[in-house]
């Protein structure tokens, strides 16, 4: 949900959207929400601060090394987040302990 969020704002498409606002108060508080929204609005200036003034985040020889080298087995991530579940801790540390 806080995807499709960041993607409404994004595509400045949030402000018409009542009804993914909707679900997304069913999974986050509000202030939550306004956090999400200034994430997404901050990486949204930044790419657009950096994509005008022609600024490579990284060297191009970089970034197509890395897209070679990408190739993602489905079943393999099926296979890492059914472990990741199996082993999910019933309960978590209190932080502030």
């Amino acid at each position: 949900m806080a995807i499709e969020w960041a993607e409404h704002v994004t595509l400045n498409t949030a402000r018409s959207r009542d009804d993914v606002f909707t679900q997304l108060a069913e999974h986050f508080e509000p202030a939550e929400i306004v956090e999400l929204t200034l994430m997404s609005a901050f990486f949204n200036m930044f790419n657009r601060i950096m994509d005008s003034l022609k600024v490579d985040v990284e060297l191009q020889s970089e970034v197509d090394r890395i897209k070679s080298s990408l190739h993602l087995n489905p079943d393999r991530v099926h296979s890492y987040l059914e472990t990741l579940i199996d082993h999910w801790p019933d309960s978590f540390p209190d932080p502030s302990s």
